[in-house]
């Protein structure tokens, strides 16, 4: 086991798990044998129950936790409950967020906010209760959150979403930072175009010359034939880096982009 680990890590919470990303990471950790708790939003309610379904049909508990990550009682609230019901927490993935399309030019604030508090306040505030109880259980834990390559370099009309993507990178390395004495590692994953509902833009994508996915290949600087992938190649990075080797891996942002962005 990693140093600091006396047990072995059996529970993961992952927010944002009703569809695309967050649902393949679930899936993928009850494959490698994690009980699951899964939040979205109470819009998302009826999908995020089937993708409990889908985690028990794997033989392992889950629980579906409806909530706004954006609201601190909210997230307090999820953590307590998981280890209410699960027992404990070894792993958060804050994979939570929504994305506005704009010209800062045309920006409405309040959308910007928003924007700012789900993806950036969203993911602190996960950090911020699961890091508590992993401290309390004092056996180390793996703390995750979705970046982008958005949030390495900016795009066109994509201002409130890449401009949380950033903070996320440095909330992140200053978790790793506080959290290296508990055992507890923090890192990111940072997608490309991954194939999920957010990317449907429907009209959008047909104005930017192809299906699902061109107005964000427009955005990330890509011609509408650049690469993308099934969400399933972003939940395989997530099952490497919450497993018990990778414990000498924190404070790092991973792209997940077939070679769009090298830093």
């Amino acid at each position: 086991m990693a140093p600091g680990q006396t047990t072995p890590f059996t529970v993961a919470l992952i927010t944002g798990a009703a569809q695309g990303i967050g649902r393949e990471i679930a899936l993928r950790l009850a494959d490698d044998g994690f009980h699951v708790a899964i939040n979205d939003i109470p819009s998302n309610a009826d999908a995020l129950h089937s993708v409990a379904k889908e985690v028990e049909a794997k033989g392992r508990k889950a629980l579906a936790v409806l909530g706004d990550v954006s609201e601190e009682a909210a997230v307090k609230s999820m953590v307590e409950k998981t280890v209410e019901v699960l027992g404990r927490l070894d792993v958060m993935v804050a994979n939570a967020a929504i994305a506005y399309i704009s010209a800062i030019v045309d920006m409405d604030v309040e959308k910007f906010d928003r924007a700012l508090a789900v993806n950036v306040r969203g993911a602190m505030l996960c950090y911020k209760y699961a890091a508590r109880q992993m401290i309390k259980q004092g056996n180390g834990g793996r703390i995750l959150g979705a970046a982008s390559i958005l949030g390495k370099r900016g795009g066109p009309a994509a201002a409130a979403y890449v401009a949380p993507k950033f903070a996320i990178r440095g909330l992140t390395q200053c978790l790793a930072i506080e959290l290296k004495a508990h055992h507890i590692t923090a890192n990111t994953y940072a997608p490309g175009v991954i194939l999920t509902p957010m990317t449907d833009m429907g009209a959008l994508d047909e104005a930017k010359g192809g299906g699902h996915g061109a107005a964000t290949k427009w955005v990330c600087g890509l011609p509408p034939d650049g690469p993308d992938a099934p969400p399933e190649v972003v939940a395989s990075l997530v099952s490497y880096l919450v497993k018990s080797e990778a414990y000498f891996i924190t404070g790092q942002s991973y792209n997940v982009d077939g070679g769009v962005d090298f830093s």
